[in-house]
């Protein structure tokens, strides 16, 4: 494997980030480091320009983490007939399988379970010939119609009364939050400057125009004042309080739709596949997850406020997601099989009708004044052409000739050589060091990058261990964390690095303390910093925990907002701007 370096998003960086903010001009700011903001970054960097990209607290801290971990073809948009969402949606999830990302984004065989005789199979044909169509079997089998024997063969676990037949077709599998930030890093390559904890707590408006924004470290309280020719407002359900900033209401609102999920032991089911289900409510997805399901969503609205980057998951959502599964499965899955439990606001273009599953799941942009393009909507499989939308709608505040986007022909770090090295497991794991199992695992969360991750392990051969009480991570990867990919915090570490927080019933509590230890002398944590970050995410941790027992998101958001939060200058005004 051909050696690698890139540019880190470091604590040094991030210090250098932010004397760079006060001092120079950039020709794009964006507000916002969740997807939509890191295809916008990437799009603008790659056309030349000058960018920077601010973020209230961490890559993908709110929505982009938050997904049912797919970039799906858009299925069940053929329903409602918007053919154009589909197409998209499946040009870009091939794009990324193929060629953008495919360390990252991987082929899903699902099984679509059918439950009524002829017609819904007539039905399904016709939908899925059209999905094939479209673009849904480039790379990927076509769909396979399945007999009541052929699914249970593939499924044993579903009740033999829950279905007649089935479809099988596929989809793919993406790691969201690592995905977003390793878009903001193939950004940074790219000369974007890209920092965390950093808030937009006001615009300034010159002459009709945006100019400038006041930002706060939200680690520090510090304040500085950054100033570009556009800024890009890519803030999703927080969209609407950067306008407030401005002073002028955009062309659209954002409604915000609370999505939950369960995370369940393999054992809990017995599948081979991914499984799709149509409730009355939502779509139910039951996801393979390592060695874990995901199963979710709820679609409900939310108007409890957005001083936090989640919502709390109560009772009722769990036990709604609970009920539906096990209307389906002959083992029944209880409370106690749950290791983890998370949940998203997703940012809905606001629509005439009061159910939130009939809200717009297109994307919308706008120029709300000269120098602020707002930008919310989407699905997280077409962040790349939101970002190149986006981009293009803002140029026109840019004082110079920009070139075409080039976004869909630039892979993200880590996919450049990933295929070859995937054919290459055995000896590449014996060069290593490691096991098949380890080396298969850094492919698929680093690509090609396997072995910048690994270099210290020559030198420190304790790298190589495992995380404790995270033994699918090794410790070389919390370490690149915090050198590589912009972690500040040990929350950044234990819930988006890695995903032990979904992954472990005990949600990263049993690893906080020598992740924490391991990581302080990278950032310059003392004693006492490290002992309020361990509270810190231990806090968390319980509050979830009692959270899940509530009835009513009242009472659940209630129980969250008693737990202070790691980066504790945020102003809660604009929490998540």
């Amino acid at each position: 494997m051909a050696s690698t370096t890139t540019r880190p998003l470091s604590p040094e960086s991030h210090q250098e980030a932010w004397e760079k903010f006060g001092t120079e001009d950039f020709d794009v700011v964006i507000i916002g480091g969740g997807s939509v903001g890191a295809g916008a970054a990437l799009d603008a960097a790659t056309r030349g320009l000058k960018v920077a990209v601010v973020e209230t607290r961490d890559f993908a801290a709110g929505t982009s983490s938050r997904s049912s971990k797919m970039f799906h073809g858009g299925l069940r948009y053929l329903a409602m007939f918007d053919f154009r969402l589909v197409a998209e949606s499946l040009r870009e999830r091939e794009l990324n399988m193929s060629t953008l990302a495919p360390h990252l984004v991987k082929p899903l065989r699902f099984i679509f379970p059918l439950t009524h005789h002829l017609w819904e199979r007539v039905m399904m044909f016709c939908g899925f010939t059209l999905y094939d169509l479209m673009g849904g079997a480039k790379s990927v089998p076509m769909q396979k119609h399945l007999t009541r024997k052929g699914v249970l063969k593939v499924a044993p676990g579903l009740k033999n009364d829950a279905v007649v037949g089935g479809v099988r077709y596929f989809d793919t599998l993406v790691d969201d939050a690592r995905h977003t930030m390793t878009v903001l890093r193939t950004a940074a390559e790219y000369g974007a400057t890209v920092r965390t904890s950093t808030q937009v707590v006001d615009l300034e408006v010159n002459g009709g125009r945006v100019t400038g924004a006041k930002l706060r470290d939200t680690d520090t309280g510090a304040e500085t004042t950054i100033h570009g020719s556009v800024f890009i407002n890519a803030t999703g359900v927080w969209n609407d309080s950067i306008e407030r900033m401005a002073g002028k209401k955009g062309k659209f609102s954002v409604h915000a739709s609370k999505g939950v999920h369960i995370v369940v032991p393999k054992s809990a089911l017995d599948a081979d596949a991914a499984l799709c289900f149509v409730t009355e409510k939502s779509v139910l997805f039951v996801i393979p997850w390592g060695e874990y399901w995901i199963i979710g969503t709820t679609d409900t609205d939310w108007e409890k406020g957005l001083s936090l980057p989640d919502p709390a998951p109560t009772r009722a959502d769990i036990d709604y997601i609970l009920d539906q599964v096990n209307q389906r499965v002959s083992r029944q899955i209880t409370r106690q099989d749950i290791v983890g439990v998370y949940s998203g606001l997703r940012p809905l273009l606001e629509g005439s009708s009061d159910s939130t599953t009939n809200l717009s799941r297109n994307h919308a942009v706008a120029r709300v004044l000269p120098g602020l393009v707002s930008v919310a909507g989407g699905k997280y499989t077409t962040y790349r052409v939101i970002g190149k939308d986006a981009v293009d709608l803002a140029i026109q505040d840019v004082p110079k000739r920009v070139p075409e986007s080039v976004t869909d022909q630039t892979p993200i770090l880590g996919a450049d050589g990933y295929h070859a090295l995937a054919n290459q497991v055995p000896a590449l794991a014996q060069r290593l060091g490691i096991s098949t199992t380890q080396t298969e695992h850094l492919l698929g969360r680093y690509g090609s990058l396997t072995e910048e991750v690994l270099a210290p392990a020559a030198q420190d051969q304790s790298l190589l261990e495992p995380v404790p009480g995270a033994e699918h991570y090794l410790m070389a990867e919390v370490r690149y964390a915090v050198t590589h990919e912009g972690a500040l915090h040990l929350e950044d570490v234990l819930n988006r690095r890695l995903r032990v927080a979904m992954e472990y019933a005990h949600r990263g509590a049993d690893s906080a303390q020598p992740v924490a230890e391991f990581i302080a002398p990278l950032l310059g944590w003392d004693d006492q910093t490290i002992a309020d970050e361990v509270k810190s995410f231990k806090d968390r941790v319980e509050a979830e925990l009692e959270a899940e027992k509530a009835l009513t998101d009242e009472e659940a958001n209630e129980i969250f907002t008693t737990v202070g939060e790691t980066r504790t200058a945020i102003e809660k005004d604009g929490a998540g701007a």
